[in-house]
This record gives structure tokens, sequence and C-alpha cells, in this order.
């Protein structure tokens, strides 16, 4: 049996601001429904990403988005020269990751990462006898 993610969706404040701070990040719109939703697709896959404005008050969880980036230092400096503003510039991290970390407009923390063979594959990964 396949279990596929679909999306996540974010409860934002304003939709305007949210549609910006996405597309600068690189996602590619794929709906767009104001003044409520709108949809956005990563560029290189299928994985997509939706934001709502329902009238609550945006309430960051404490989930991470991890978004995979390849040439993850030359996108920071390109977002920052764009006037982002990032917790966490790309740091090589134990866990054989190399992570930066910043916020979306309403506080829902993001990782940009590259992992390469160890996102899949880290030293540490469990087998089918575990």
């Amino acid at each position: 049996m396949t279990l596929r993610l679909n999306h996540v969706t974010l409860i934002v404040g304003e939709l305007q601001r949210s549609l910006r701070f996405y597309r600068l990040l690189g996602l590619v719109p794929i709906v767009h429904a104001p003044p409520r939703y709108a949809r956005f697709v990563c560029p290189g896959g299928d994985s997509t990403l939706s934001i709502e404005v329902t009238g609550e008050a945006a309430m960051p969880t404490r989930v991470q988005l991890y978004f995979e980036c390849e040439a993850l230092d030359e996108r920071v400096a390109l977002l920052r020269a764009a006037g982002m503003k990032f917790r966490q510039l790309p740091t090589d991290m134990d866990y054989l990751w190399r992570e930066a970390r910043l916020s979306d407009p309403d506080g829902h923390e993001l990782r940009l990462y590259w992992a390469g063979r160890n996102r899949l594959d880290p030293p540490w990964k469990i087998t089918p006898a575990d």
C-alpha cells in the first residue's frame, strides 16, 4: 500500500504577504483563490504547500517545514540580498545535513537544507531486521 504526503496547509494572517514570501522563497503558485487560499508546487518535484486565511489568528506550532535545496549557500545568499532574515545561516549539523533557518511572516519555522545521500541513507539508518 502506498502512502504519500499530498501537501501541508499553513494558516496565515495575510494572503498577499504570504504569497510574496513563498514566491520569493522559490515556490511556484499553482492555485490562486483570493482572498482566502493559494497553493504552490516546489520546483523540481511535485511536493505542494498551501496557505489559507481562515479568519483565525495564525498560530505557529512546533512544526518545522524542510525544503531541500542543493545549492543551499547560493540560495540563502540570494534570499538575504532580497531582504529575507535568517535565524541561522547555512551550518553543518551533527546529523550530517547543512541547514539554514528562518521564519515566514506568520512565524512558521522553515529550514532550507542539503543532505545529499544522508537524507535517505544516513550512517545510522535502520535495516528491515531492526
